[in-house]
């Protein structure tokens, strides 16, 4: 099967171009090891659906893994606590009894027993966590819970009472089996989850995931990470490029923004060859070639710089920081305390430089600076037009 990039959802090695995840998935895994609950909260598109699906198949030697996504149940399902349960359940029993993939190594036993309270409809999350304490403390290995898109619950309570009774039963581990390690993964950390729901300043920051332990694996890709996915590139394709250039153009642009690196390379695999200047593979993939497809993703509309606009509104403060480090040039020393530079990073729009707060890559800073550009002349356009209309008004007396 011949390979792609690929920027749509989950990566499989054997079918995309990718960066080689092993040593971040080797970290990752010495987390699960010392029985870690932790959350992976990225920015979106960065990798974190790809980088579990990964974990999962390096894992499964010495654990049990549950992978699931809370983007596949609707919003109804966590309208109360018996409705989640019931599909917590079932989204559980659906991967042990899976006919390709099941689960193997857990008690038939208990597993019944699960199936038989889902098929009840009355579960609650305390009937939910006593069967689940049942299935780890009679599995043949340890069990690892993974749910990724945690996002889709950010506006409900029944999640946060789930969270709220899975810590319990982490401090109370000794006394009652629970999960060996749980991993969450969204662009949210659980912390601006209470917020969303509860935004009083009182309660701001009253998690009820504070078991979690500090995830602070480097999730961006490296030149050199960059690097060995051209080489696969070029032994299929033998372009004749330079690829610690190419890989280093395309650093430049993006500070490893996984996305962007795969966007990017798309847009010359398959837009910027054949184009004027580009007849050639060898021309297409080099630094002009980078530059090319940088042009034409800062013209594409796609759901990543859809979601920059959207979330640059719903927070003016983030919004009047941005625009203060684009148009005047203002520096601002980076403290992971102050809530606007703890949004900006968490939705991948700033990092830390040197002690500063700056823009997270080229490519978003250019966005960034077009889309306020574009609106300070529509301001500056409706104002002169309401000043023409008002005089015009003025003159024949209208007003």
């Amino acid at each position: 099967m011949k390979k792609s990039f690929n920027v749509n959802g989950l990566c499989y090695p054997e079918e995309n171009y990718m960066v080689n995840l092993d040593e971040r998935v080797k970290k990752i895994k010495k987390l699960v090891d010392g029985q870690k609950y932790f959350v992976i909260n990225r920015a979106r598109q960065y990798g974190k659906t790809t980088t579990l699906w990964v974990l999962k198949q390096y894992l499964k030697e010495e654990y049990i893994v549950f992978f699931m996504s809370f983007q596949r149940m609707s919003s109804a399902v966590f309208q109360d606590e018996h409705t989640f349960s019931g599909e917590f359940a079932k989204t559980l029993l659906r991967m042990i009894r899976n006919k390709k993939q099941g689960i193997r190594g857990l008690a038939e036993a208990e597993v019944r027993a699960l199936e038989q309270a889902a098929r009840d409809g009355k579960m609650n999350l305390a009937d939910l966590f006593y069967l689940l304490s049942n299935l780890c403390e009679t599995a043949q290995k340890p069990v690892v819970l993974c749910i990724d898109e945690v996002d889709s619950a950010s506006n409900n309570q029944v999640f946060l009472d789930f969270l709220g009774i899975l810590r319990d039963y982490y401090l109370d581990r000794k006394q009652a089996a629970v999960f060996w390690s749980v991993i969450l993964a969204g662009v949210y950390d659980i912390k601006n989850l209470k917020q969303k729901i509860r935004p009083d300043e009182v309660r701001r920051y009253n998690s009820p995931w504070n078991i979690a332990a500090d995830f602070d694996i480097d999730m961006s890709f490296s030149a050199a990470d960059i690097a060995g996915m051209l080489t696969d590139y070029e032994k299929d394709h033998q372009t004749g490029m330079h690829v610690e250039r190419v890989a280093g153009a395309l650093y430049e642009y993006t500070s490893g923004y996984p996305y962007l690196v795969s966007r990017l390379c798309m847009l010359m695999d398959e837009q910027v060859m054949g184009r004027d200047e580009f007849e050639t593979a060898q021309c297409t993939w080099s630094e002009a070639g980078v530059t090319e497809a940088v042009k034409i993703l800062l013209n594409e509309s796609d759901t990543l710089f859809d979601d920059m606009r959207k979330h640059i509104a719903d927070y003016p403060e983030l919004k009047k920081m941005l625009y203060a480090i684009l148009f005047h040039g203002q520096s601002f020393t980076y403290n992971p305390d102050n809530f606007v530079m703890d949004i900006g990073k968490m939705f991948g729009f700033l990092r830390e430089d040197q002690g500063q707060a700056v823009i997270a890559n080229r490519i978003f800073e250019t966005r960034i600076y077009n889309l306020f550009l574009s609106e300070d002349l529509l301001d500056d356009k409706s104002y002169r037009a309401a000043e023409c209309c008002r005089n015009e008004d003025l003159e024949r007396g209208r007003i």
